[in-house]
């Protein structure tokens, strides 16, 4: 299945469910006579809190009004275009309904622009709690700081531009955040630094800001129908875009059938997007870069422009992630251990400090497949505080300080385009525990030297690989011989060798991977089947119709992540 027929298929039928679901008992009858909703206007500049606040003439004044309203569905509130709110939007147990959403949006009121809500010393901008069907469009949001004082107690070490909040067993349907923009989120005030030690614990353990957090800490409930699109999130102290819920006991996630889309993710001093716990996800079209930033010392300083943790059926693509950084880690996007069915295709990664592919352990039935790599894996173990390489390709069985290495399980890489500039040295690692790997159709255009080297995931691998079973490895295109490290015991059972002719080698567009060398590459590729022994394959199916571009993929692929047009000589 395609990436478009996911989207066809799943995110109608789930709105669809949503439709049935919600609210259960009342007669359709009952339904038609839902009021269309009430207007609500908020003017921090003309308004007063003693005006019915229902119309642009007569508007509220402040943000704390809201509390005071019994919202029902098809409610909007809007909030004056120009006008810089002090303060946070708090909703807690509110509902709109399925074609009545509760809308928040700005309004113009003369100066333009979007309103902008100041959350300085307030857990978050607006926090939704225990909420469904609510949809927030064209808001500013900024916290820079605590503030004149802490005035909000219950914080908890967290600020935030959105915070998404289940903390009971029932089922919440349909937030939806859109061109919302979210810049300077952070907990501390100017001049906090942070220890190069808090850099290398696993997620940080002090306060930090956060772009868009959506936490469910329920046991049981479920938050479903998420969606975050063409939001601008900038320079926020940790995560851009952060997803969390329980680790899930088989299927039971809390978070489910979401989609984060079309978004731009700059400057975070963690990772740009990150979801733990988490099942049926598409993440596309998303342009991140910069994460791991530390250009501010309150900044966390490390991260991959995007990662899963114990996650399941998630389709991760046509994405740029760019210029990741940190001292561990910090790939363009790297699939965490716990996973099942991740699959990555599409996507340009460029110049980020931790590398490419990056697959932990415990995971299962995961992918890359079509990207294009460039300058990935740069950074070196020792300098700057780096305590892991950078690497091109690295399989770690990690599962944990305190479990032995585990996997991972059928991972398949496959036409991808990776091109390494000479002044790089290329690394590669993969852990003993590993069975089932195939690599495949890629176009490895390495120019300088390669090294195999230990993974080194906070607990470095004792042992360099020894004996992985299951391997698949076989029909790439090398751009010299060793391009793969000789010192590797798995190594291409039919390797290529010759130079793609790129017309751009080193540029940040996907177009710049074109190849020149037809003749070496189309339809040199292999069909690709299952690895021996796995019964599953990937949950969206092995082949693909297009490549990279959108190009139709005819006869046997191409190697590579383009498609050589077939009319020229």
């Amino acid at each position: 299945m395609d990436s478009k027929s996911f989207r066809r298929l799943v995110l109608p039928g789930l709105f669809i469910s949503l439709l049935l679901l919600h609210f259960p008992g009342r007669s359709e009858h009952r339904e038609l006579k839902v009021p269309k909703g009430t207007s609500y206007y908020i003017n921090a500049t003309t308004g007063n809190d003693e005006n019915k606040g229902t119309s642009p003439g007569k508007p509220f004044k402040t943000l704390e009004m809201l509390r005071s309203l019994d919202l029902l569905p098809g409610d909007r509130i809007f909030l004056a275009a120009g006008s810089r709110f002090r303060g946070s939007i708090y909703l807690q147990n509110e509902s709109g309904k399925a074609g009545s959403p509760i809308r928040i949006s700005s309004y113009d009121a003369g100066s333009g622009g979007k309103a902008l809500i100041d959350a300085s010393g307030y857990e978050a901008a607006i926090v939704l709690k225990n909420c469904s069907f609510i949809e927030i469009e064209g808001l500013s949001l900024t916290a820079p700081d605590k503030g004149d004082q802490e005035v909000d107690d219950k914080a908890i070490g967290r600020r935030c531009g959105v915070l998404v909040l289940v903390d009971d067993s029932a089922t919440y349907d349909h937030i939806w955040l859109r061109k919302l923009e979210i810049r300077k989120v952070f907990y501390e005030n100017p001049g906090f630094e942070r220890s190069l030690e808090e850099t290398r614990s696993a997620n940080g353990t002090q306060s930090y800001g956060w772009g868009i957090r959506v936490i469910n800490s329920s046991k049981h409930g479920v938050l479903t129908g998420l969606k975050i699109d063409s939001c601008a999130i900038e320079n926020v102290g940790h995560t851009g875009i952060k997803l969390t819920s329980r680790v899930p006991d088989g299927e039971n996630f809390g978070i489910r059938d979401f989609e984060i889309s079309n978004n731009r993710v700059l400057s975070t001093g963690g990772p740009g997007i990150q979801m733990s716990g988490v099942y049926r996800g598409y993440i596309a079209g998303n342009y991140v870069k910069g994460s791991g930033s530390s250009d501010d010392p309150r900044k966390w300083g490390r991260g991959s422009g995007l990662w899963t943790w114990a996650s399941s059926d998630i389709l991760i693509e046509r994405n740029y992630f760019l210029n990741a950084n940190g001292p561990g880690d910090s790939a363009g996007a790297h699939i965490d251990f716990n996973c099942r069915n991740v699959i990555l295709q599409y996507n340009l990664s460029s110049n980020n400090a931790g590398g490419f592919c990056e697959i932990l352990g415990n995971n299962y039935n995961c992918a890359y497949r079509y990207n294009i790599s460039v300058n990935d894996g740069h950074r070196i173990k020792g300098r700057n505080n780096a305590f892991q390489e950078g690497k091109t390709f690295w399989l770690s069985g990690y599962q944990g300080d305190q479990k032995k290495r585990k996997g991972p399980f059928n991972s398949y890489f496959y036409n991808n385009t990776i091109y390494v500039s000479k002044d790089i040295v290329s690394k590669f690692a993969i852990n003993s525990s590993a069975s089932g790997i195939l690599i495949a159709n890629n176009i490895f255009c390495i120019e300088g030297e390669t090294e195999w080297v230990l993974g080194d995931q906070y607990v470095p691998d004792s042992k360099a690989i020894s004996a992985v079973k299951n391997v698949v490895f076989e029909n790439n295109l090398y751009y010299k011989n060793y391009c793969w490290p000789e010192e590797s015991p798995i190594q291409d059972s039919n390797p290529l060798i010759g130079d793609p002719g790129f017309s751009r080698p080193g540029g940040i567009s996907t177009v710049d991977y074109i190849p020149a060398n037809s003749d070496l590459l189309r339809n040199k590729g292999i069909e690709i089947e299952s690895i021996p022994y796995d019964s599953i394959g990937l949950y969206l199916g092995l082949s693909v119709e297009m490549d990279i571009l959108g190009n139709p993929i005819s006869g046997l692929p191409d190697l590579g992540a383009i498609e050589i047009d077939p009319n020229l000589n």
